[in-house]
C-alpha cells in the first residue's frame, strides 16, 4: 500500500508496473469548488476504475469508438488513476488529461491505459474532472465558474504532495492533454495558480481557434455565455443545487441549444472562461510569463477537423459528385483556422521559451474515412483496444511508428526539446 492523503492505496502489480485505479483526490459540491481530500489513514481499494463524470454520448463515439464501457458514471468523480514501473524511484511524471469537448470521456478509460509509456520509464497519472454545465456553467445565482480547471488544478497538488510514493520525481512533472484536455493544458499554462506545479507541457490537437486564435470566434464566448446561462438556469423544474442529475443534463442539453446560433463557438460552449479564477485576464501575456520557466511540445493532425467537416449541412447537401473535394477544401480550411499551432509557438519561442512542434500525419492505407483525423494520434499513445474505432478503419495501428510516438512524448517528459530530433517533427 502507498500512503497518500488520500489514504492508503492499495496497489497491485503486473508485468513489471504497479498501478492504483481510482483514487478520489478531492471532493466538491455541486456548482462548489474542490476541496483536496485529507485522510491519511482510511484504507483505499486501488483496482477498481473510478467513476467518469455524468455526461452524454460523445459526438466523437463514431470516430475513436465508445470510450466508456464498462464505467460507472457519477456526480463525485475527482479521482485519478497511476501508474509506475514497479522498481520507481525519482522517475519523471507525466499527468494525463483527457478530451472529450469538455463535455465526455474520463480519465479512467480503458482506453487510456498508459501501460507502455510506463515501461518507457516514468510515472503516469490519468486525472478526470467535472465536465460540462457541472464543470462549467453555473445557474444564476448560485456556484462560481471553472470548476473542471480547479478541479485539475486540484489533481496537481495531489500530486505534488503524493506521487514521491509511486517512486515519481514532483520536480519533474509533464502536464499531456488532447483536444479538451489540451485546451487544458493551455489553460493550466495560463492560471498564475499553476505554477510551479509543472516543468512541461504538450498539447496534442487543441481547438486554438475557437478559444485563442481567431478573435471573431472568442469574441463570442462571452454573449454566447450569457445566452447560455438563463436557458441553462430555465430548464430546472427543482432547485439546481438539489436536482437529480438527469435533470442537470437535460437543463445542459438546454444550454447547449441556446449557443448553438453562435457557430463554431458553440463547438466548445462549455471550456474554462478567461478573466475568471484561476485563469487571468490577458491569457498571452501570462503566456509570456511563464514560457522562459515551462518547456511546450504542440502539435496537430493533419486532417483534424474531418469528422467535423462530414457533418456540415453546406457539404452533405452537395452533389455526391462534388462532395469529395468540398470535404478535402473545407476539412484543410477549417484545421488551419481552429487548430495551427504556429502562433502559439512562435508566442513562446519570441518570449523566451523553448518550444518543439509537430505534425501527425498517419492515416489508414487508402485514407480511412477521416484520414488524419483528430484523436488517430491517442491509439499510438496509449494501450487500450481501438481496434473498434472507425477511424482506424479496420486497420493495425503500425508497432513502429507507436513506439516513435511513446518514445518521443516519455523522452520529452524526461528530457524536454533537447531530446527531440529536431524542433519539427513529422510522425507518418
Amino acid at each position: 500500500m502507498v500512503k497518500t492523503t488520500s489514504g492508503l492505496v492499495d496497489t497491485f502489480e503486473q508485468d513489471g508496473l504497479t498501478h492504483s485505479r481510482g483514487i478520489p483526490y478531492a471532493t466538491a459540491e455541486r456548482f462548489q469548488k474542490p476541496t483536496l481530500i485529507n485522510t491519511p489513514d482510511v484504507a483505499r481499494a486501488g483496482a477498481a476504475r473510478g467513476p467518469a463524470a455524468p455526461q452524454d454520448p460523445s459526438r466523437l463515439d463514431d470516430v475513436n469508438g465508445p470510450l466508456l464501457d464498462g464505467i460507472a458514471q457519477q456526480e463525485d468523480c475527482l479521482v485519478l488513476s497511476v501508474v509506475a514501473p514497479t522498481d520507481a524511484d525519482g522517475l519523471p511524471v507525466m499527468v494525463w488529461f483527457h478530451g472529450g469537448a469538455y463535455v465526455s470521456g474520463t480519465g479512467e478509460a480503458p482506453k487510456y491505459d498508459p501501460d507502455s509509456l510506463a515501461r518507457r520509464g516514468v510515472v503516469v497519472v490519468n486525472v478526470s474532472y467535472r465536465l460540462g454545465a457541472l464543470g462549467y456553467l453555473h445557474p444564476e445565482g448560485l456556484g462560481v465558474g471553472n470548476l473542471g480547471l480547479l478541479d485539475q488544478l486540484a489533481a496537481l497538488r495531489w500530486v505534488q504532495a503524493n506521487i514521491v510514493g509511486f517512486g515519481g520525481d514532483a520536480k519533474q512533472v509533464t502536464i499531456f492533454g488532447q483536444s479538451a484536455g489540451a485546451d487544458s493544458v493551455l489553460c493550466l499554462l495560463a492560471a498564475p495558480a499553476a505554477r510551479g506545479l509543472f516543468r512541461r507541457a504538450i498539447s496534442q490537437s487543441a481547438p486554438i481557434g475557437v478559444r485563442f486564435g481567431n478573435t471573431d470566434l472568442v469574441g463570442q464566448r462571452a454573449p454566447m455565455v450569457e445566452a447560455m446561462r438563463p436557458a441553462f438556469t430555465a430548464a430546472f423544474s427543482t432547485d439546481p443545487a438539489t436536482a437529480p442529475v438527469s435533470e442537470v443534463l437535460a437543463a445542459q442539453r438546454a444550454a447547449q441549444a441556446a449557443a448553438q446560433p453562435f457557430g463554431l463557438a458553440a463547438d466548445l460552449a462549455y471550456a474554462p472562461y478567461v478573466g475568471t479564477d484561476p485563469m487571468p485576464d490577458s491569457v498571452e501575456e501570462q503566456w509570456k510569463k511563464v514560457a522562459p520557466d515551462v518547456e511546450l511540445f504542440i502539435g496537430c493532425t493533419h486532417d483534424e477537423a474531418a469528422p467535423f467537416v462530414l457533418g456540415n449541412p453546406a457539404i452533405t447537401g452537395l452533389p455526391e459528385a462534388e462532395r469529395p473535394a468540398a470535404i478535402r477544401e473545407a476539412t484543410e480550411a477549417e484545421t488551419k483556422m481552429i487548430f495551427d499551432v504556429t502562433a502559439i509557438a512562435d508566442l513562446w519561442r519570441n518570449a523566451g521559451g523553448t518550444v518543439a512542434t509537430y505534425r501527425f500525419d498517419w492515416h489508414p492505407e487508402g485514407g480511412g474515412p477521416f484520414g488524419a483525423t483528430h484523436c488517430i494520434d491517442l491509439a499510438f499513445l496509449f494501450d487500450g483496444d481501438w481496434s473498434d474505432a472507425p477511424m482506424l478503419d479496420g486497420q493495425a495501428v503500425p508497432s513502429g511508428l507507436r513506439e516513435e510516438v511513446q518514445s518521443t512524448w516519455t523522452s520529452f517528459a524526461r528530457d524536454g526539446v533537447s531530446a527531440l530530433k529536431n524542433d519539427h517533427l513529422r510522425f507518418g
